[in-house]
């Protein structure tokens, strides 16, 4: 059972700088959430409907340019400009995610202007994805948090609100984020340890902790993270590959008697690439080849595995890593940049699929591969994770039967 501890601060009924535009906003976009079933009764609910995101991001970028328009065109909306203040407060409450860094700028004391080229360095994620990871981290009062990838402060404020802020510390590799967190979560009178550093090989500070949350995609389990877990502790973080197309979840707990266990979810969701990760993805001139190039078609009685074999589709991200998935398109598309491979799935009839692979690599091949050692796992969607006294890490299917490892670099480990 847990002790008895003080019930977390609160923010007040109104903090400066809200208004019962934004309030009802945000009404609504929990409202959303709620019909959509990402977001249940609970403290989270609750500090979503009393967080002030535009105090957090009173400035947030939006992108005027078509998808695969090169370079991108983005402006800079401001708070405190009327002409913004529509436009930016629909555009904090829709649920997407929010741009608030260019090219890793300063973020404090910046002129709203618009920019050309470059990337998106900092944002605050989808509130779906954010709501559902809040829940699964099951936040109590008295709870030492540890938030590593601050973003725009909207996890550490919700840390704050459920646990109190004297055990939560946020940290971030850029320090044009710390700072603009700092400040910002302190207008809402919070004041967390806000610390610029790298948390997946450095920050060793401040722990244990009970509950750990990392809001970029990483390729392993942090060993130090594992490490700052206390007894009862939780951590959650998105594993991924070269390939945006399947995440995992991995959920990593300490045991009361310090026993580590840990599985790695498919899910349809997951955080973006941290700093130095690199991604692959299908361009604009790459997608339009493989949906008019000809290759080579075949008559198939097999058919593609559902979306929503998302266990399935997670084995093959690792197993054979290289490949991303066009999901705009009307057919099964997916496509191995590296090697402009390709493959495009066409029902035509009953139990019958029109095949057209290009290429040297036969992705069709390996995607039913892979099925038929998935079915023969026994179809799973969660898998365990291992980590190895050599430092290598491992996932398998519940009966063993299906196997890889976690790899840092884009060989992957079929077997």
């Amino acid at each position: 059972m847990l002790p008895t501890v003080p019930a977390a601060p609160l923010l007040p009924a109104q903090p400066a700088g809200d208004t019962s535009e934004a309030a009802a906003a945000r009404a609504a976009m929990v409202a959303r959430l709620e019909e959509s079933g990402a977001l249940g009764p609970g403290p989270v609910r609750e500090a979503l409907l009393a967080l002030p995101r535009q105090i957090l991001m009173p400035q947030a970028y939006v992108r005027r340019s078509a998808p695969d328009e090169t370079p991108p065109r983005w402006d800079l909306l401001d708070l405190s400009r009327p002409a913004d203040r529509e436009e930016l407060l629909e555009r904090l409450h829709s649920g997407d995610s929010v741009s608030i860094q260019h090219d890793g700028e300063p973020i404090l004391g910046r002129v709203p202007r618009p920019c050309r080229g470059g990337v998106m360095t900092a944002m605050s994620s989808t509130m779906s994805l954010t709501a559902d990871l809040l829940q699964q981290l099951d936040l109590r009062p008295g709870h030492r948090v540890l938030d590593v990838g601050t973003g725009a402060g909207v996890t550490a404020a919700a840390a704050c609100f459920m646990c109190g802020d004297e055990g939560v510390v946020t940290l971030d590799i850029d320090p044009h984020v710390t700072a603009a967190a700092r400040e910002r979560l302190s207008a809402l009178g919070y004041r967390p340890a806000t610390v610029t550093g790298d948390g997946t090989t450095e920050w060793a500070a401040a722990g244990p902790y009970d509950r750990i949350f990392v809001s970029f995609a990483v390729r392993h389990v942090p060993h130090i993270l594992v490490e700052q877990l206390a007894p009862g502790g939780r951590a959650l973080m998105t594993l991924g590959t070269s390939s945006p197309s399947w995440p995992g979840l991995a959920v990593i707990e300490r045991r009361r008697d310090g026993r580590v266990e840990a599985r790695l979810r498919a899910v349809e969701f997951g955080h973006r690439a941290g700093s130095g990760f690199d991604r692959l993805f299908l361009s604009a001139a790459f997608r339009t080849e493989i949906t008019t190039a000809d290759g080579c078609t075949q008559r198939s009685p097999l058919a593609p595995p559902q979306d929503t074999a998302r266990g399935m589709w997670l084995a093959l991200d690792h197993l054979y890593p290289g490949l991303v998935r066009d999901f705009g398109a009307e057919d099964l598309t997916i496509g191995a940049p590296e090697c402009r491979s390709w493959m495009r799935v066409r029902a035509v009839g009953h139990r019958r699929w029109d095949v057209t692979t290009s290429g040297p690599w036969d992705i069709w091949a390996e995607i039913q591969n892979v099925a038929g050692r998935w079915r023969a796992a026994g179809a799973p969607d969660v898998f365990r994770l291992h980590f190895d006294a050599d430092g290598s890490q491992r996932a398998t299917s519940p009966n063993g039967a299906l196997t890889w490892q976690l790899s840092s670099d884009r060989t992957g480990d079929a077997r």
